[in-house]
């Protein structure tokens, strides 16, 4: 059995613990020369969103989140690394786990590569793992990468 990796998918939410993930993914898509999609999940909560009763503009609120998820997204990558390789960049809104295994299952992707958050005890029970869901219901493998695990190294 052959294993292919054209499509590797890192979902991007810009926290300190995704940075192990991003270097994972990175060293993979350089193994298998994938095509490497950076995904971002806007969520929208209707307690935390501003509305309109609040004096604010939801759309123009939704659109400089989404222009600084893009700017993000450009500096997530190395510059270096990140020339002259194959990369799509998305900005989604809505739940994580949903859009992030929609994507996969649209673009076909061929592995995730996600962080965990480490959470344990009574924040696990609460929030629940996004990581963990992403796992059950995913359409392809999944890696999941600690931010304290082993880190990866070039023989």
């Amino acid at each position: 059995m052959t294993i292919v990796i054209q499509r590797i998918l890192l979902p991007a939410d810009f926290s300190s613990h995704s940075a192990s993930a991003t270097k994972y993914a990175c060293e993979l898509a350089t193994k298998f020369e994938a095509e490497l999609h950076l995904l971002h999940v806007l969520e929208m909560h209707p307690v935390t969103t501003p509305d309109f009763g609040m004096g604010l503009d939801l759309p123009r609120y939704v659109e400089e989140s989404k222009s600084k998820a893009e700017k993000a997204l450009d500096d997530l990558l190395d510059p270096n690394w990140s020339n002259d390789r194959q990369m799509r960049k998305a900005i989604v809104e809505g739940s994580p786990v949903k859009e992030i295994v929609r994507y996969a299952r649209t673009q076909n992707v061929d592995l995730i590569v996600i962080s965990t958050h480490g959470r344990t005890g009574l924040a696990h029970i609460l929030m629940g793992s996004v990581a963990e869901n992403i796992v059950r219901t995913a359409p392809c493998p999944v890696l999941t990468v600690r931010p304290e695990g082993h880190q990866f190294a070039m023989p």
